[in-house]
C-alpha cells in the first residue's frame, strides 16, 4: 500500500481506488507517509479528508452570551407585564403573545448579519404596526374578528423574523427554505432545552418540598416563566453557533415522522369514514380537520426542506408523494365543507378567514405534489420542489396582513 500510494501521489482518481479497496490500511499507511509527502497538495487535501474532525462545542464570544441573556430577560420581563401593570391575563396573552418571542429571535438575526438601519427600519415599524394596532383594537370579547387578528399576527410576525434570518434580502426561495429547515431545528433543540427545565423543575420542587418548603408559586412566577421565554432563543443560538448539534438529528426525524404520519392520515380517513362523522355539519370537527391539515402540511414542508440534502431520497420523496395527495384529499374535503356551511349559513369572519387560507394552501400543495411528480419521474430535481416551497411562503405573509389588519374593518370588528 505504501509504494501505490507513493507511486500515485498525483493520480486522484488512483488514490481513490486504493482507499476505497481498505479504508482502514489506507489511512494507516497515509498517516504513516504524510510526514515524508506533505508538500504535495494532493496530499494537503487527503490529510484533511481522512483526519477531519467536528468542532468542538462552541459556546460563543463573551458578548453573544451577554445579548443572549439580556434578550431573554427582557422577553421575561415582557411576559410578567400582566402582573407587574395590573393588566387582565387573558386579554394581554391573547393580543400579545407573539411579542414575548419574536422581536427577541429578530434582533437575534439583525445583530448576526449585522444589518444596515435602512432594512432594520421596515421591520421594526412592521412590529411596531402590528403592537399598535392589536392593542388598540376594541375591547370586545366575541369578537371573531379579534381572535382572528391575533392569530395571523403570529404568522405575520413570523415572516418578519424569516425576513431578518435571510440578512433582509428574502427574495431568493431558497432561502426561505433555509428558513424552514431553521424552524425544524429550533424546535427540535426547544423541545429538549424545556425537557430538561422540566426534569429541573420537578428536581427542584421536589427537593424543597421534602423540607417542607412550598416554592411552586414562587418557582413558577420568577424562574419558570423567564425559562420558557428563553428556551426558543436559547434554542436558536445553540442551532446557528452549533449546528451540527441538530443537523444529523433532523434529516433522521424527517424520514422518521414522513411515513409515521402518511399512515395515521391513512387510517384517520378510513376511520372517518366509518364512523360517520363530518365536517360538513359539524363544527368543532371541521376545525380539528384543518388543525390536522395545517400540521401535515408543515411536517411535509419541514420534511421537504431536510431530504433536500440527502444524495439517495428516493424511498423519501415517494412517501412525501403520497403524503401530499392524501393531503389534497384532506383538504378538498375541507374546503368543499367550508363552502357547504357558507351556501346555508352565509359568510362570517371565521368562514372567510377559513376559506381562503384552505385554498391558499390548496395552491401550494398542488405546487408541490407537481413537482415531487416531476421528481419521481426524473424529470425535475428536490432543489426545485424546495424552490417551489420558498417562492411561495410570501403569499402567507400577504394573507396574514388582510386578515390581520382589514378584516376587521371589512367585517365591522364583529
Amino acid at each position: 500500500m505504501k509504494k501505490s500510494i507513493i507511486d500515485h501521489l498525483n493520480d486522484p482518481g488512483q488514490l481513490e481506488k486504493l482507499y476505497r479497496s481498505n479504508k482502514t490500511v489506507f489511512k494507516q499507511t497515509f498517516n504513516s507517509l504524510y510526514p515524508q509527502i506533505k508538500g504535495s497538495p494532493l496530499a494537503a487535501y487527503w490529510n484533511e479528508r481522512l483526519n477531519y474532525t467536528e468542532p468542538e462545542f462552541v459556546w460563543g464570544t463573551r458578548k453573544d452570551l451577554l445579548f443572549l441573556i439580556m434578550v431573554s430577560a427582557i422577553a421575561g420581563l415582557i411576559a410578567k407585564l400582566p402582573a407587574i401593570l395590573h393588566l387582565e391575563e387573558d386579554y394581554f396573552y391573547a393580543r400579545n403573545i407573539g411579542f414575548i418571542i419574536f422581536p427577541g429571535l429578530t434582533a437575534y438575526f439583525i445583530r448576526k448579519h449585522q444589518l444596515p438601519l435602512k432594512k432594520i427600519l421596515p421591520m421594526a415599524l412592521a412590529s411596531l404596526l402590528g403592537l399598535v394596532y392589536i392593542n388598540l383594537f376594541p375591547d370586545l370579547p366575541e369578537s371573531d374578528t379579534l381572535l382572528l387578528s391575533s392569530m395571523h399576527l403570529l404568522l405575520f410576525l413570523w415572516v418578519i423574523l424569516g425576513w431578518a434570518f435571510m440578512g433582509g434580502n428574502g427574495n431568493h426561495p431558497r432561502k426561505w427554505l433555509g428558513y424552514m429547515r431553521y424552524n425544524g431545528d429550533t424546535i427540535i433543540m426547544t423541545t429538549l432545552i424545556l425537557m430538561a427545565g422540566g426534569l429541573l423543575t420537578a428536581l427542584t420542587i421536589g427537593l424543597f418540598t421534602a423540607i417542607d418548603i412550598q416554592i411552586e408559586r414562587f418557582y413558577f412566577d420568577y424562574i419558570g416563566i423567564f425559562g420558557l421565554c428563553a428556551a426558543p432563543i436559547a434554542g436558536t443560538y445553540l442551532t446557528q453557533t452549533n449546528p451540527q448539534l441538530v443537523g444529523k438529528v433532523s434529516p433522521v426525524i424527517a424520514k422518521i415522522f414522513s411515513p409515521l404520519v402518511l399512515g395515521m392520515l391513512l387510517m384517520y380517513l378510513l376511520a372517518m369514514s366509518f364512523t360517520g362523522k363530518d365536517p360538513y355539519n359539524d363544527r368543532e370537527f371541521l376545525l380539528t380537520f384543518n388543525g390536522l391539515l395545517i400540521g401535515v402540511m408543515a411536517i411535509i414542508l419541514f420534511s421537504v426542506s431536510e431530504i433536500a440534502n440527502i444524495s439517495n431520497h428516493k424511498r423519501e420523496i415517494w412517501v412525501l408523494l403520497l403524503l401530499s395527495v392524501l393531503t389534497l384529499i384532506v383538504n378538498g374535503i375541507a374546503v368543499s365543507a367550508i363552502l357547504f356551511r357558507i351556501s346555508e349559513w352565509g359568510m362570517s369572519p371565521n368562514r372567510a378567514a377559513v376559506l381562503g387560507g384552505n385554498v391558499l394552501i390548496l395552491i401550494h400543495l398542488l405546487m408541490v405534489t407537481f413537482q415531487l411528480y416531476q421528481v419521481t419521474l426524473k424529470q425535475g430535481q428536490i432543489t426545485r420542489v424546495g424552490e417551489t416551497i420558498g417562492l411561495y411562503l410570501p403569499v402567507y405573509f400577504i394573507w396574514s396582513i388582510i386578515v390581520t389588519f382589514l378584516f376587521p374593518f371589512i367585517f365591522g370588528f364583529a
